[in-house]
């Protein structure tokens, strides 16, 4: 009799463990390292976005998001200091000398993506996605690094 209600006991206690709804398990995440100081400057620079993506890159945090429609991504220090802001921008609106670059260097590829990066003091230049590289070119299209 005290095997049946042992075994009794043991299928009750796992039936309720199998049973638990996986909302009431308690799940760890690891802590969102990213400082207040950079979550508040995203904050301020743009009010309307609703779901930014930190990620640590080289010391600093990368902030991405879809802004008016336009996929962006802002590079702060740890203090929130904006070093640099990315957004996504039509092939066609790249300067004509990056398109011709990219069709003389590499015949045959295609740019994938582009961006236009402005830098903390205001300066601008391009990128170019061909061949899984990033190409960098200042504004009249005379390519960098």
């Amino acid at each position: 009799m005290k095997t049946i209600l042992l075994l009794s006991l043991l299928s009750i206690g796992t039936l309720t463990t199998v049973s638990t709804p996986s909302s009431a398990m308690t799940v760890t995440r690891p802590a969102d390292s990213t400082p207040a100081a950079v979550k508040a400057t995203i904050a301020r620079l743009y009010p309307t976005v609703k779901h930014v993506k930190y990620e640590k890159e080289n010391g600093d945090y990368e902030a991405g998001f879809t802004h008016n429609g336009k996929s962006m991504s802002v590079l702060l220090d740890a203090s929130g200091t904006v070093k640099e802001t990315e957004t996504e921008i039509p092939v066609s609106a790249l300067p004509a000398a990056v398109r011709e670059y990219v069709a003389k260097q590499m015949p045959g590829k295609k740019i994938k993506e582009a961006a236009e990066i402005v830098d903390a003091q205001g300066m601008k230049k391009f990128e170019a996605e061909v061949g899984g590289k990033d190409l960098l070119f200042d504004t009249t299209g005379k390519p960098l690094k």
